[in-house]
């Protein structure tokens, strides 16, 4: 099985709710984990509870990067920050994969500080999955979009190597054999966007080894027309943040609603189960984490508001990647356009 380096001190939650996921995953599976952080701290917390001790070391790390922190600086005057110690860990061969659900910027600077790009690849791409509807049985709930966050602009040829990846990554992961390739755009007509999407749209329909679907407008990302959706970091962010909030704000409205008169509660109450349902799909408790794509060595992001839930299937997630050799597939897909 995998060995997974998890960032204990990484998160709103952290190492407490950290250390509660790993002790889950140590009673439900037998993936091999070490926590990084601070080891008295979270000997205390592993001892708190029930946990399978053969399952889980730990590594100590003398410091962390808190989530407000200028990344950069932090990952230089920190030299041995818990997520810099996990991913040295993994660079060395001493782990086979690391999750954190700690500070993205400093997530994504000590991957590429410490990993290597994957031959042919010009930028990493941090990707994300989101709910979404389906429009054929047993096409995946989650679609994948990247890159939202490693990048800030990108030329055509990255947009096309990100559309590749995700490809990669959902055959892979989503058991997806031709995942639906699009390309976030202002609109369907292959001129918009601007010299950059106009030549990665043309790139994306050259390439065989790509579904490539077209533009996808802001309001097709939540349907199932695209598998992978592929953008700028600054553009992919700004949408994940909105649908995250669309989210939240959706829920909050409609418990106020109910709270104040008894023919929502009365709606609520009938539609209970498609409300949970949507709860349980907007939850990112339920996917655990997205990946850093593009290196040789693989980096789960959690969310940073994770709790023991989230970072238990960040964690599968991470084993699956491994276990599936997520790397190697991108770099043969990566191979093959060069």
């Amino acid at each position: 099985m995998p060995r997974i380096a998890v960032d204990a001190m990484g998160g709103d939650f952290a190492p407490e709710e950290v250390v509660k996921g790993v002790a889950r995953v140590s009673l439900e599976s037998d993936i091999e984990m070490v926590l990084v952080g601070n080891a008295d701290r979270i000997q205390a917390l592993l001892d708190a509870g029930p946990y399978n001790p053969e399952l889980i070391s730990v590594r100590h790390a003398s410091t962390a990067i808190g989530m407000g922190e200028e990344p950069r600086e932090a990952l230089r005057a920190k030299r041995d920050a818990s997520i810099t110690v996990a991913t040295r860990m993994v660079a060395g061969g001493d782990a086979d994969a690391v999750v954190s659900a700690g500070n993205t910027g400093a997530c994504v600077l000590a991957a590429a500080k410490n990993f290597k790009l994957i031959r042919g690849v010009k930028k990493a791409a941090l990707a994300s999955v989101y709910p979404r509807q389906t429009e054929y049985p047993g096409q995946d709930v989650f679609g994948l979009l990247l890159d939202v966050g490693a990048t800030i602009r990108c030329d055509a040829v990255e947009l096309a190597q990100f559309a590749v990846m995700g490809s990669a990554y959902a055959r892979r992961i989503s058991k997806q054999p031709a995942a639906r390739v699009g390309l976030l755009n202002m609109g369907s007509e292959e001129t918009k966007g601007g010299e950059v999407l106009v030549e990665a749209h043309r790139r994306l329909r050259s390439l065989p080894a790509v579904n490539f679907v077209g533009n996808v407008e802001g309001n097709e990302i939540a349907t199932g027309r695209a598998d992978v959706i592929v953008a700028e970091g600054l553009l992919g962010n700004v949408v994940l943040k909105l649908l995250e909030g669309i989210s939240e704000v959706a829920t909050s409205l409609a418990l106020q609603a109910a709270h104040e008169s008894w023919r929502w509660r009365l709606g609520m109450a009938m539609l209970s189960s498609g409300i949970a349902r949507m709860r349980d799909l907007t939850d990112f408790k339920t996917y655990g984490g997205a990946p850093i794509l593009g290196f040789e060595s693989l980096c789960i992001k959690a969310h940073g508001r994770s709790t023991a839930p989230a970072i238990s299937n960040a964690i599968k997630v991470a084993a699956k990647a491994v276990r599936d050799r997520i790397a190697p597939e991108i770099a043969d897909a990566v191979a093959q356009i060069r």
